[in-house]
């Protein structure tokens, strides 16, 4: 799905932050089993209240999954939005010459 401006616009604004971009980068790299609150909360040393804040503005923008374990909710980064916006900011790459950017047009997801 392509994404539109709008969206990117807000996953940026999402990720404009120190403590959001971190949040987000833990979550990558424990892909695909994703990370409890508690837990993300003692590894970055955010407190659970001001955790909360940043968890909603990045599911909001699209780039977090929640799912609930009984009484925990784990966290996942959402990649395909991730992939959705790193190919709005490419899509019209080396001016629509493609053969000029063949390698990072092949990174994109078709449309």
């Amino acid at each position: 799905m392509r994404m539109k401006q709008e969206e990117a616009i807000e996953a940026f604004a999402a990720l404009a932050q120190p403590s959001r971009m971190e949040i987000y980068r833990m979550l990558v790299r424990e892909e695909p089993r994703g990370v409890r609150v508690g837990e993300i909360s003692r590894k970055l040393d955010i407190v659970p209240s001001t955790l909360s804040g940043h968890l909603a503005i990045l599911k909001r923008a699209g780039l977090l999954k929640a799912t609930r374990h009984q009484r925990e909710i784990h966290y996942a980064a959402n990649l395909d939005a991730m992939v959705g916006l790193v190919g709005f900011m490419l899509e019209d790459c080396c001016g629509g010459q493609v053969e000029n950017c063949r390698e990072i047009v092949s990174l994109l997801p078709e449309s």
